[in-house]
């Protein structure tokens, strides 16, 4: 054990992890109060900083930088290191494809206010294809056994990181006695380029699924050192992250690395079509101009992402692709894969899930009903006028774009829905929720939208005042729903007295009950189920 390491030891340390670690700045408030101890890790000794008697752990390799022949390969193992590597500044983002809504088109303050907490512009400045780094955050460095949450970033498949202020892991740590760990890994063509039938890696197309399983094997061989316990290790994300956490429930690789899972916003029912996978692969290859794998490792990252963007949006929509190798059969369609049959999971989605996108839209609040509808004719078809009905009765009191957003954010609802209930089959446990608490910013115009329940179920209510307020109330919600999360972590069920929550009931296809989270939240037996029996699970293309 090491415990003053050299500065000559300390800056080549973190060289092992890769230098460029060290030129991002910390996007954290606490200050450093010393260094941790040395810790053995597979690939090496460690060394961390202690912030408010947090053990912080920023920058940890936990693969080798997956370029030239690695590139569209599964991840390897990293060069193993004897020196002590400082773990002290995130990693870098991985080869960052923006998609979503653009925080510079969001009216008033609400662009400053995510942005408070969500600094998807710093990914694009820090990205790189040597990005297999997690970040971990501990109680103690002891033998503690705690209970390991391991989180999916969200950002679709396209982008984002794990080292966003919101994902800040110190919190749920020292407050609820867990080790955290979040994830970046490859995304977009680097992670899910499907080439088995190009003559690549039968993995291609699922590499960046496949990052996450070395993630979870380290956390494997290695959450002991840190006061985890490997045997009780919980995966949870939300939106494209849900969606990686529903797809390891149709992978074989991710069994005995996860014990549980939190599908927040993300409720992937299906994976990618192969047929379809390989087709947009070359497409893209003959946007590039090359004919062979060769070739296209040779092409430059950022030309890779140029090529993607000019084919247009409908060639930007990546994610895990269902090639019957590291994918094997669609997570929950039309059934729940029976290979994540004995994994319990908490899934649900917020109340106003597409405020997030649409307030930056010129047509908001602008919006008439006859533009509404033609919108909704586009994705619903024959179904519209229904579904404008059903909203109206619900929300007689909103306008055309509201009434938009209130009709399409019931998508996430029914995709969840069904998930859990085709999850409920199982011997397994399923919990399901909505997240109704809106945010203050702005008058409260977005509502509750997408990524709101995030920093209450990392108890990181304190990072974002400009988006949450500073109500002593939500603050009090932070501790119930993070006490809610690490209670399902710890043991599979939510019910904490903790929280000061009423009793959350399992979800079952006969009655359905839904915890619904507010400042006074309750248990709902079927909510919306006007939309749930009008609306498909997954909208039409």
């Amino acid at each position: 054990m090491i415990n003053k390491p050299s500065r000559r030891g300390f800056i080549s340390g973190a060289a092992g992890l890769g230098a460029a670690s060290l030129l991002v700045r910390p996007a954290c408030a606490y200050i450093a109060s010393g260094v941790t101890r040395a810790v053995n890790t597979t690939n090496g000794p460690v060394i961390g900083l202690v912030e408010d008697g947090v053990s912080t752990f920023k920058g940890l390799r936990y693969g080798a930088a997956p370029i030239g022949r690695l590139r569209w390969a599964p991840p390897s193992k990293p060069q193993p290191w004897t020196a002590p590597a400082a773990a002290i500044a995130f990693g870098p983002a991985a080869m960052q494809l923006a998609s979503g809504g653009g925080a510079a088109r969001y009216p008033g303050t609400v662009g400053p206010a995510l942005n408070q907490l969500m600094n998807s512009g710093e990914d694009a400045i820090r990205q790189s294809e040597d990005c297999l780094f997690l970040n971990l955050w501990t109680p103690a460095l002891d033998n503690k056994a705690r209970p390991v949450m391991v989180w999916f970033h969200g950002g679709g498949f396209n982008y984002g990181s794990g080292n966003w202020p919101v994902y800040d892991g110190h919190n749920l740590a020292k407050n609820h006695d867990v080790v955290l760990v979040s994830v970046t890994h490859r995304l977009n063509a680097f992670g899910y380029l499907e080439l088995a039938d190009l003559g690549g890696d039968p993995a291609s197309g699922n590499v960046g699924m496949l990052d996450l399983v070395a993630a979870l094997q380290w956390v494997r061989d290695n959450a002991a050192q840190f006061g985890g316990d490997p045997g009780n290790v919980t995966i949870f994300g939300q939106s494209g992250g849900g969606a990686k956490v529903a797809t390891t429930l149709a992978m074989p690789s991710a069994n005995g690395l996860r014990h549980k899972g939190i599908i927040e916003s993300g409720a992937a029912l299906r994976s990618a079509d192969k047929d379809g996978a390989t087709d947009e692969a070359r497409r893209l290859m003959k946007a590039l101009n090359v004919a062979d794998i060769a070739a296209l490792r040779d092409v430059p990252a950022s030309a890779i992402l140029s090529a993607n963007r000019a084919q247009g949006a409908a060639a930007a929509r990546w994610g895990p692709v269902m090639d019957g190798v590291v994918v094997q059969g669609h997570p929950f369609d039309p059934v729940a894969n029976p290979v994540g049959r004995d994994i319990a999971i908490m899934v649900g989605c917020t109340n106003d899930e597409q405020t997030l996108y649409n307030v930056g839209f010129d047509w908001w609040g602008k919006q008439t009903e006859a533009q509404m509808a033609e919108r909704l004719r586009v994705q619903y078809g024959p179904l519209t006028d229904r579904l404008i009905a059903a909203a109206k009765a619900r929300y007689p009191a909103d306008n055309p774009s509201y009434l938009f957003t209130d009709i399409t954010s019931k998508a996430a609802f029914v995709s969840s829905a069904a998930l859990a209930e085709r999850k409920s089959i199982q011997p397994a446990a399923v919990y399901m929720y909505v997240w109704e608490w809106g945010s203050p910013v702005d008058g409260g115009m977005m509502r509750a939208p997408h990524t709101m329940e995030i920093p209450f179920a990392f108890d990181n209510v304190d990072k974002g005042p400009i988006l949450l307020g500073t109500a002593p109330s939500t603050s009090q919600l932070g501790k119930a729903a993070s006490a809610a999360w690490t209670s399902f972590a710890r043991r599979g069920d939510p019910n904490d007295a903790r929280s000061g929550l009423p009793h959350w009931p399992r979800y079952e296809p006969a009655s359905r009950a839904t915890m619904i989270f507010n400042v006074k939240s309750r248990v709902e037996n079927a909510p919306f189920e006007e939309f749930r029996k009008l609306m498909p699970p997954a909208r039409p293309a």
